[in-house]
């Protein structure tokens, strides 16, 4: 049985009531700081507390705004804070099938509703007539019986019936004995007999919330005499329970539950060692439990200790005071007080403790089964490095194996951006308040600003889709290496090998960044850049920082004029590479209008090193604007002529490229 969909509202900042679906496995819920993603969880929380502890109020849980005029009608007309609607698996439709005799599908839904005075509301509706069918066809039934059941709609209808009519035969009065019996064990209030007892077998199955945040973490250190008389408080007075136990104190209560522990053993005699050693044990299983998933150090563990202090403040200095600390062999060993150091480390331990425990209570009720969860998690993993919020993402979806998970977040990292249909936008907007809603596209941006850098993450790691990678500054770059590593290939020269991916970084001053950021994900890179007549700063610290190796870096002079001394190089890009008379024809192309009748000639061109600082030069002296600002766009005229490519490619230009093609080739071999 799964949550498939939650009507939340009127409650706290959700003043109108709205419908969100839930994903079968994970929901998530992003949106700004109060934007309304705790008042959410809180209210599924009350709805179905697996522990039966939180309840609703309208003095804590009603819009404040409409509170007063809600009060005067709500002993006679309690509205409903929460809808929860469920839709059932094969093997519940066939179970309910087989002992009530109807025939509902798999997919089949339901809700039940909960109200300002904690009562539920049942939406569940079993057709009779297919019962009724089945019943007609018992073994035995006189012909009189037969007909009563074909012409009833219902089954107490179908009893009245039999009972107005004469038994012929010992089956009918067996028969309706057993529908008798079958009618009276149906509470009154159900109209329907069959719906009753579906509901019957379907809320043991109902899943209940779990609620988890920051306030539930494991303190540093408590006092156990102090947490025993709490607990003798409490029970003495139950209304304010909730004074003296605070999250600590359950969070520390769990841990001792886990390793088999009550408080009374360390005042009837249990040895020391005993004590230590049952919730060491506990320990060292949760430590390990969390290794699986927290890889930023596998050096930490949690070390327990349990002695007095009289030396310490009260009420640490009255009796057995239990220590959690963390220990990092990574340091000789050295511990620190657990509540004060790495605090990802605890929230994952805190949790354990805390999931760990709970399924122990409600096993020993038996009010429901491991699997009949939902969980809710909290800011979850906010303290975490941003590459350990993604390792959490998978422990999420570990948990997500067994229960459905809903977690509230506002951290990019902690969104899988290839599955946005699990996320749930939460805005708090003017007049309406709380708005959840999986539009993203009609979302504030300020909201959506995590799924966003989310996804400009995610691009930036597939961008590098291969092992091997060439990087340049642009896009027009890209565009004539791909093309001109076709025609080489095409005339017999070498082209670029497939395995290799060109990356276009925006630009010669991105490229110590893209590599920086990335060159630690085991990616082979190579770059190739304009010369501009000297070694460029950035690039010569990245290989004296050995971020990049010297052999691996390349500029287009080394291709312009092939077999000449490198001392001799000038001033190239791309453009240099290829035949000036068909570039400068693709020019004028591109910028005919803009030129009005003027065409450049290359014999016209002012004396430069690069092709493009001649054009532009030439702009100049003609006093000519092709755009509103100085210059032309490089990558209309690259785009143009790949769309276009001149009908005969120079033996000169194919070699260059074919060497160039053949160096990188070589270089990221």
């Amino acid at each position: 049985m799964l949550l498939t969909s939650v009507k939340v509202g009127p409650f706290r900042s959700i003043n109108e009531q709205q419908t969100t679906e839930i994903d079968p496995q994970v929901t998530v819920l992003v949106g700004m700081n109060e934007a309304g993603k705790t008042v959410f969880l809180r209210a599924l929380h009350k709805a179905k507390d697996a522990l039966d502890k939180e309840k609703f109020d309208i003095t804590e849980d009603y819009p404040r705004k409409d509170l007063l005029t809600y009060k005067r009608r709500h002993e006679e007309s309690p509205e409903n804070a929460v809808t929860l609607t469920y839709v059932i698996d094969d093997a519940e439709a066939s179970e309910i099938n087989a002992k009530i005799g109807c025939d509902i599908k798999a997919g089949f839904r339901f809700t039940v509703s909960r109200n300002y005075k904690n009562a539920s509301l049942i939406g569940l509706s079993i057709p009779e007539a297919p019962v009724l069918k089945n019943l007609a066809t018992t073994v035995g039934l006189s012909e009189g019986a037969v007909a009563v059941l074909s012409k009833a709609t219902s089954l107490r209808e179908a009893l009245s019936g039999l009972k107005g009519i004469s038994l012929t035969n010992e089956a009918d009065t067996e028969f309706v004995q057993g529908l008798e019996t079958r009618v009276s064990g149906a509470h009154a209030d159900w109209s329907s007999v069959c719906t009753y007892e579906a509901w019957q077998l379907l809320s043991p199955q109902i899943p209940s919330f779990l609620y988890f945040s920051d306030y539930d973490l494991l303190p540093g250190k408590l006092n156990l005499k102090d947490l025993a008389n709490r607990l003798a408080a409490a029970s003495k007075d139950p209304a304010n329970a909730h004074k003296q136990i605070e999250a600590k104190h359950q969070a520390v209560i769990a841990l001792l539950r886990m390793a088999g522990v009550e408080l009374d053993d360390f005042s009837n005699g249990t040895s020391y060692e005993e004590l230590k050693a049952q919730i060491e044990s506990v320990s060292i299983n949760l430590t390990d439990q969390i290794l699986e998933f927290w890889k930023q150090n596998e050096d930490l563990e949690v070390e327990i200790d349990i002695r007095p202090d009289a030396s310490d403040a009260a009420p640490f200095n009255d009796g057995p005071n239990l220590y959690l600390r963390i220990k990092n062999k990574r340091h000789r060993g050295v511990t620190t007080p657990f509540d004060q150091r790495s605090r990802g480390f605890i929230w994952f331990f805190s949790f354990l403790v805390w999931f760990d425990s709970v399924q122990q209570q409600l096993s020993v009720v038996g009010s429901t089964t491991s699997n009949n969860l939902v969980l809710l998690l909290d800011e979850p993993a906010l303290a975490l490095h941003a590459l350990a919020q993604s390792d959490f993402l998978r422990y999420i979806d570990d948990l997500a194996e067994t229960h459905q998970v809903i977690y509230t977040t506002h951290s990019p990292f902690m969104v899988n951006s290839d599955r946005l249909h699990q996320v749930r936008v939460v805005e708090d907007k003017p007049r309406q308040g709380t708005v959840i809603s999986s539009n993203l596209s009609g979302s504030d941006s300020k909201t959506i600003f995590p799924l966003q850098a989310a996804l400009g993450w995610n691009i930036a790691q597939n961008l590098f889709i291969a092992e091997r990678n060439l990087l340049v500054e642009g896009i027009s770059e890209l565009t004539v290496l791909q093309a001109m590593s076709r025609a080489a290939e095409e005339t017999g020269g070498v082209g670029l090998d497939p395995q290799i991916t060109i990356v276009p970084v925006g630009g010669l001053s991105n490229v110590a960044t893209f590599v920086s950021l990335l060159g630690g994900n085991g990616l082979a890179f190579a770059v190739l850049h304009d010369y501009s007549g000297k070694s460029d700063q950035k690039l010569d610290a990245m290989v004296q920082q050995k971020l990049l190796n010297q052999k691996q870096v390349f500029n287009f002079s080394q291709f312009k004029n092939l077999g000449a001394d490198e001392a001799d190089a000038v001033a190239t890009d791309l453009e240099d590479l290829l035949d000036p008379k068909a570039y400068l024809e693709h020019f004028n192309e591109v910028y005919s209008k803009a030129l009005a009748g003027i065409v450049l000639k290359l014999e016209d061109l002012p004396q430069a090193d690069r092709i493009v600082q001649r054009i532009e030069k030439q702009l100049i002296s003609s006093q000519v604007s092709v755009r509103p600002t100085p210059g032309y766009n490089h990558f209309a005229v690259a785009a143009a002529y790949v769309a276009v490519p001149p009908k005969k490619i120079s033996k000169d230009v194919i070699q260059r490229f074919s060497k160039l093609f053949e160096t990188i080739n070589q270089a990221l071999r």
